[in-house]
């Protein structure tokens, strides 16, 4: 992942799979991985005081072993020893000559706890509570500082989702209305429905991709929140016809995949738009059967190409590219690959794609701004900010009542953000916006 900026959730199936690692020993090496990832910024520090030296300064390969084998001491029920001569053995595997500096950095590592390690390390919570808590919960501490923000100050409440996004967790399958029933199909897979979208069910364990309902087509994987999201769309009253749906950055499919299903339901057709050509013959395959037609496009082009004219959907999604902060949980490594330098980029970008949307849709319709990330700059900041550029009249659709009832921590409207601490989803922003004019 170092070398080749890979992800953890694309290549580690496909490498334990080709080493034929099966229950225990794929389970030990699933957490090693997600465990170190989540925990760098910490182990960092810890490596880096124990060693006297600039982490830059030490080999990359001997350096993700030290990380490793820091892990399995400080985080886990491995025996010292074996912590210790395992490390020692896999850098002698991948940089020789780094064997003697690692034994020593790594018996430096064990002879102090981690308690002991953070009390020496982390900041103090009275003199510096963002950075304390960045050491303790192993965020950076801007995407701290962002949480907070968005949590409106809560310190305590901050915690809570920086504990949440450092537990694995659960794989989200969502069945696909028409093809299956989301109580049939956790009996089917030995899981349980979600707790909130009716098309939810979770799993206990397994490889998704062996399951014959995601094989055939009745189900797909996808996290609760953007059920919910997608779902939102299609629950908000629009005036007239409701015939024309549009998904405005429809890959790698996901959510089109639903939106597709209850089309065919509702006998509506989906347009939907992605840029990336790969990413497009996702979406093709993930709405195989489905009233979804697919163009390789940029969703920034309405008015400009015939396929994407003004004024002419019912029904518009913007699931908007961002930082992606609201999936940590599921990608650890992305808290330490992103850095406030994306925002500029991915907000303006944001922007052309609400305001595209908004030209899309007809007076009288709806289009929903979602993304994966709490950042106020990215929710509220370009919400507002996209429906003021727009040079259309909106109104704001209150949200709230377009999510199943009784769902908790949905805050004063009429926007809805989604979190992992109080709804076990990714942390999902909806906005629900009525084209007036």
């Amino acid at each position: 992942m170092h070398r080749d900026d890979a992800y953890a959730n694309l290549v580690l199936a496909e490498i334990l799979g080709g080493m034929r690692l099966h229950g225990r020993d794929a389970a030990f090496a699933t957490e090693l991985t997600y465990g170190t990832l989540r925990a760098l910024g910490t182990l960092d520090l810890i490596i880096a005081d124990a060693s006297g030296r600039d982490l830059a300064q030490i080999d990359a390969p001997a350096r993700d072993a030290l990380r490793l084998g820091a892990y399995q001491l400080l985080y886990t029920r491995v025996p010292t020893h074996a912590a210790v001569n395992q490390t020692v053995d896999l850098v002698r595997s991948v940089a020789p000559f780094a064997a003697g500096f690692s034994n020593a950095v790594m018996r430096t590592i064990s002879e102090t706890t981690l308690d002991d390690w953070l009390a020496k390390l982390a900041p103090s919570a009275e003199d510096d509570p963002i950075g304390h808590l960045a050491v303790h919960h192993h965020h950076p501490e801007w995407i701290v500082r962002a949480f907070a923000e968005a949590l409106g100050g809560d310190l305590e409440d901050t915690t809570r989702l920086l504990i949440e996004d450092n537990q694995p967790p659960a794989v989200h399958l969502c069945a696909r209305p028409g093809r299956a029933d989301a109580v049939e199909l956790a009996d089917e897979v030995n899981g349980v429905p979600g707790a909130f979208s009716p098309y939810a069910v979770y799993l206990n364990g397994g490889a998704p991709r062996d399951l014959a309902a995601i094989r055939e087509g009745r189900a797909h994987v996808q996290d609760e929140g953007s059920q919910l999201v997608a779902a939102a769309l299609l629950a908000a009253p629009v005036e007239g016809q409701d015939t024309r749906w549009l998904d405005l950055c429809a890959g790698p499919g996901g959510k089109t995949g639903l939106i597709g299903a209850i089309a065919a339901a509702r006998g509506a057709e989906v347009t939907a738009v992605e840029v990336a050509e790969h990413r497009a013959r996702l979406v093709e395959q993930a709405t195989e059967g489905m009233p979804v037609t697919v163009f390789p496009m940029d969703g920034r082009s309405v008015g400009r190409d015939p396929d994407l004219p003004e004024e002419a959907f019912d029904r518009v999604l913007v699931d908007a590219p961002c930082t992606g902060l609201g999936s940590l949980r599921r990608r650890p490594e992305s808290r330490w690959r992103r850095q406030p330098a994306d925002l500029p980029p991915l907000t303006k970008l944001q922007r052309e794609l609400l305001v595209a949307a908004l030209r899309a849709v007809r007076p009288g319709g709806v289009v929903a701004y979602v993304t994966c990330s709490p950042h106020m700059v990215e929710t509220q900041v370009t919400v507002s900010e996209g429906a003021r550029r727009s040079g259309v009249e909106v109104d704001f659709v209150d949200a709230r009542p377009l999510l199943p009832p009784g769902m908790p921590g949905l805050g004063p409207g009429p926007t809805v953000q989604l979190w992992p601490h109080r709804h076990g989803t990714d942390a999902m922003f909806l906005a629900v916006l009525r084209r007036t004019s």
